[in-house]
């Protein structure tokens, strides 16, 4: 029990104290090896064992960092912000709540998850620094969408999410169908709702000073986009790349394959000769910098929960603590949040955290009279929680990917934090006012 709470607070601090997060990690993981009784060798042989898991997950991330760069290669991104210059000048808020949305369509009508953020990102970040746009509200949008569908839509990733909630569920002895889930989630979906505003038009309203007019003008995005426009009109180059983003978006909506999509992508951009293959060695070298750390980052996080569940520390966690509720229901549902919150912190993945508390905090539901909405809210919100802010999460890694595309942003304390802050505590509120309404 103890390893795993440790090590995640170890985790926690040694990101804050901007350790770099892939050290962060293994350290984190090391230690609850030890704590566990294990050797170090044991330990890190476990970790490799583990990695496996987020193969195919680092092979798409990697394969659509090397598309992205063909996109920008392309110079279709710089001719699209040119225009949009002049449109979104001053629209601060509009700006944010766009992005929220379009993120929000990445995890339901679009399933791409992450895969736009590369994309669409790295050349609008002139536009935000013009505009004196505070990165950590964008990174807060980038968050909401990756995160809110999936636990109010029932739809794409949203889906998948509730099918596993009611099926876990079932298995255990409550029995709910997935029609339901929406309804029993949607308070704290609108938590989350609650907390996007506030850092829109509370939090981070402010301007903030991204550097002088010359450091502006001279930034990447800047420049690419000004190249763009005197050099470059709307050509077959460009009708091509649109044609193989279609292409890469169909292949991964009807395989369910992000690698294969992307993979589709890159080589018909390649026949269509967006790119020379000549320049092919330095567009896999550009899109390995742009997401190979993030590759290893989701690889290493495996390969830590595999540690975690091996030894037994969260089974031990979740039977300890249920064995100390008694009968009382806010302390049962505040227990079943704070538990789902570290573990989910820790190894960050709310799919693979609902199975987890299930398996114990189900049954106690049952014995301490919670109505199967009530328990579908809390084991739903409970597996949510720590996604955002957590260092190992997609959900965080993500935005990171885009917004630090010119080395002005930190992953702990411009991402996971701000993140951890409007989305965790809102969730944890109002998924304890939902346990008790429904």
């Amino acid at each position: 029990m103890y390893a795993i709470i440790i090590s995640v607070v170890l985790l926690i601090v040694l990101s804050m104290l901007r350790v770099n997060v892939l050290l962060s990690i293994l350290i984190a993981a090391l230690s609850a090896g030890l704590i566990a009784g294990m050797s170090v060798l044991d330990t890190m042989n476990m970790l490799i064992g583990g990695m496996g898991g987020q193969a195919e997950t680092a092979i798409s991330v990697i394969l659509l960092g090397v598309f992205a760069v063909m996109i920008k290669y392309s110079g279709i991104t710089g001719l699209l912000l040119k225009k949009l210059l002049k449109f979104m000048k001053g629209k601060r808020a509009f700006i944010l709540l766009a992005i929220a949305a379009v993120s929000s369509l990445s995890q339901n009508l679009v399933p791409v998850h992450i895969a736009f953020i590369p994309i669409l990102i790295p050349p609008l970040l002139h536009l935000f620094d013009r505009m004196k746009i505070d990165r950590r509200a964008v990174a807060t949008a980038l968050t909401f969408g990756l995160k809110a569908p999936y636990i109010i839509i029932p739809a794409g990733y949203g889906l998948m999410f509730h099918q596993i909630i009611a099926s876990e569920m079932k298995k255990y002895g409550m029995t709910i169908a997935v029609g339901q889930l929406p309804l029993a989630l949607i308070i704290p979906g609108l938590g989350m709702i609650v907390g996007l505003l506030i850092a829109i038009f509370i939090t981070y309203r402010k301007e903030k000073d991204m550097g002088t007019q010359a450091d502006l003008e001279n930034s990447p995005a800047s420049l690419e986009i000004s190249a763009t426009s005197e050099e470059i009109t709307f050509n077959k180059q460009h009708v091509i790349t649109i044609i193989a983003i279609l292409l890469s978006l169909g292949i991964q909506i009807y395989t369910h394959s992000l690698a294969l999509g992307a993979l589709v992508g890159i080589i018909a951009m390649f026949l269509g000769r967006v790119a020379p293959f000549m320049k092919g060695d330095e567009i896999v070298d550009d899109g390995m910098k742009m997401m190979g750390a993030i590759a290893f980052v989701l690889l290493i996080a495996a390969g830590y929960a595999a540690i975690l569940r091996e030894t037994g520390s969260i089974d031990d966690l979740v039977a300890h603590t249920s064995s100390i509720i008694g009968g009382s229901k806010f302390f049962t549902a505040f227990i079943i949040l704070s538990i789902g919150l570290l573990i989910t912190m820790g190894i960050g993945t709310s799919f693979g955290t609902i199975p987890i508390l299930a398996a114990v905090y189900v049954p106690l539901c049952i014995a301490v009279g919670f109505s199967p909405l009530a328990t579908a809210s809390l084991i739903g919100t409970a597996s949510a929680l720590g996604d955002a802010g957590s260092p190992a999460s997609d959900s965080t890694i993500g935005p990171t990917i885009g917004l630090n595309a010119d080395g002005r942003h930190n992953h702990i304390w411009d991402t996971c934090v701000p993140t951890f802050i409007h989305f965790n505590i809102p969730l944890f509120i109002f998924g304890l006012i939902a346990a008790f309404i429904l």
